[in-house]
């Protein structure tokens, strides 16, 4: 998300992303409403927040008849087409995935994921690493020049690419966790390694207990020396310059057919990486780096060169897309549309709903992170709060004074949590949400070891906790025995 807004980021050239900033607008605040792929999509698909879809978890999230705004574009008589990466129904990822979700309210600690690291393929003149994205790509400028540009009738195109997410690290077991980041000399050619950040780390004692949680459960709480963490975070950056090429594709397709000047284009991402912030990577935290995304769009009456400070977030693409088709939109959406925003209309000529709230809602129930967590955006504070709103200690974050987020100061600005609180519990009772989740927890984990009988054990046994697990199986089956 930052790279694609932070002003003077020298880090990587991003040729596309930075035309899509001249031509068109950049929201300097967009969020996800859940970091973590199937949640997040969930909720751009459907427009509504993650406690509304009670997709909970990396395996749980809508159901396939779902109307999404696609479909609905598509009943208004838009041509559809989609390419790559979905993932927004309920039924895919692992078995761990779902397995580490449940046992998280578990008295124990597991690693989750490989130890980070990088890895280097190919030679100078490697450009196609990750080579389904490519394919997908190509099959969406093939579909643009050959098909789109024959259409009488408006059309929706989607593509999904999985970079700049990690690669699956084999050494790992199954599913591997996706742990390694991967690119050529082609591309990390292209990232400024003097312009990295080295993150400053809180020591293991300090850290808020459910940062250490996650940040042990994702493998990251051993030594790391300094050239590693820039590599991991240069070779992360070299992923995203990868990411930006096929963005630049579809935008040379749109100009040679003649459609770009008639098309409006969205650039976004279902959530971050924290690339070794906060003694983490991969997603799952409420920190910049993990909940902030991209969000560019460019085309027609979208006004170009304009950035924008509103916080917004994934739920308000629902309502953005039927607002550019002019379909009516559902009331009982959680998102707001990004037209008044794009055009720059006046608070007067937004929809029947009301002017946008100044705030964002984010929030996470799976794997890696040991409490249902909430997040809550809204001027130069954010706002975290866990489980029941009182056993774990809440986080306040001034964005402004502190953009790397080091220093919590909940206890400093006892009104401002209060007020923050409260506006919270205006959206979400997150309370009863947080004991629904435990509640569904122990029931799908139950059903699931009654499906297997006495085997549950060499199951998990065999998943990505397998290594931690076989050294003291027992002491594991107790602590969920005690649970259950």
């Amino acid at each position: 998300g930052r790279l694609t807004f932070f002003p003077g980021n020298q880090t990587v050239d991003l040729p596309s992303i930075n035309f899509m900033k001249r031509y068109g607008t950049v929201f300097l605040n967009a969020y996800t409403n859940s970091p973590i792929c199937c949640p997040s999509r969930a909720a751009m698909w459907s427009g509504l927040f993650t406690h509304l879809t009670e997709s909970w978890n990396n395996f749980k999230g809508l159901d396939p008849d779902y109307i999404t705004w696609m479909d609905l574009m598509e009943k208004h008589g838009y041509h559809t087409q989609k390419f790559g990466k979905l993932d927004y129904t309920s039924g895919h990822h692992s078995v761990s995935n779902r397995v580490e979700a449940w046992t998280r309210d578990v008295h124990f600690l597991l690693r989750q994921e490989g130890r980070p690291m990088v890895n280097l393929t190919g030679d100078r003149k490697r450009v196609r690493v990750m080579e389904a994205d490519w394919r997908n790509t190509d099959k969406a400028v093939n579909w643009i020049k050959e098909e789109a540009v024959n259409l009488t009738q408006p059309f929706v195109l989607y593509l999904g690419l999985n970079l700049p997410h990690p690669y699956p690290s084999p050494y790992a077991g199954e599913n591997f966790g996706s742990s390694t980041f991967l690119t050529s000399p082609y591309w990390l050619e292209k990232v400024n390694f003097e312009a990295i950040k080295i993150p400053k780390w809180s020591s293991l004692s300090e850290m808020h207990p459910v940062d250490y949680y996650s940040s042990y459960t994702k493998n990251c709480t051993g030594e790391f020396t300094k050239e590693e963490v820039r590599n991991i975070r240069a070779f992360y950056y070299a992923m995203c310059a990868e990411t930006d090429a096929m963005l630049g594709e579809i935008i040379s397709a749109l100009g040679d057919t003649g459609l770009l000047r008639k098309t409006v284009v969205i650039f976004t991402a279902d959530h971050g990486e924290l690339a070794m912030e906060h003694r983490q990577f991969y997603k799952m935290s409420m920190y910049e780096g993990s909940s902030h995304v991209p969000l560019l769009v460019m085309g027609p009456g979208v006004k170009e060169h304009q950035e924008i400070p509103n916080v917004v977030s994934l739920v308000d693409i629902y309502p953005t897309m039927l607002d550019i088709a002019r379909i009516p939109v559902p009331q009982n959406l959680s998102g707001y549309s990004l037209i008044p925003l794009l055009h720059e209309k006046t608070e007067s000529e937004v929809s029947s709903r009301g002017p946008r709230p100044p705030w964002v809602l984010s929030e996470f129930h799976g794997c890696n992170v040991n409490s249902s967590v909430y997040m809550l955006r809204t001027g130069k504070w954010k706002y975290i709060t866990y489980s029941d709103g009182f056993s774990v200690l809440p986080q306040l974050f001034d964005l402004t004074a502190d953009p790397d987020e080091l220093t919590n100061v909940a206890i400093k600005f006892p009104v401002i949590v209060h007020s923050l609180d409260k506006i919270l519990r205006s959206i979400v009772n997150y309370p009863k949400v947080s004991s629904a989740v435990q509640e569904y927890n122990k029931r799908q984990f139950i059903s699931w070891k009654q499906s297997l009988g006495q085997n549950y054990s060499s199951v998990i046994a065999n998943l990505r906790w397998h290594q931690d697990w076989l050294k003291d199986k027992k002491k594991y089956e107790n602590a969920i025995d005690r649970w259950l």
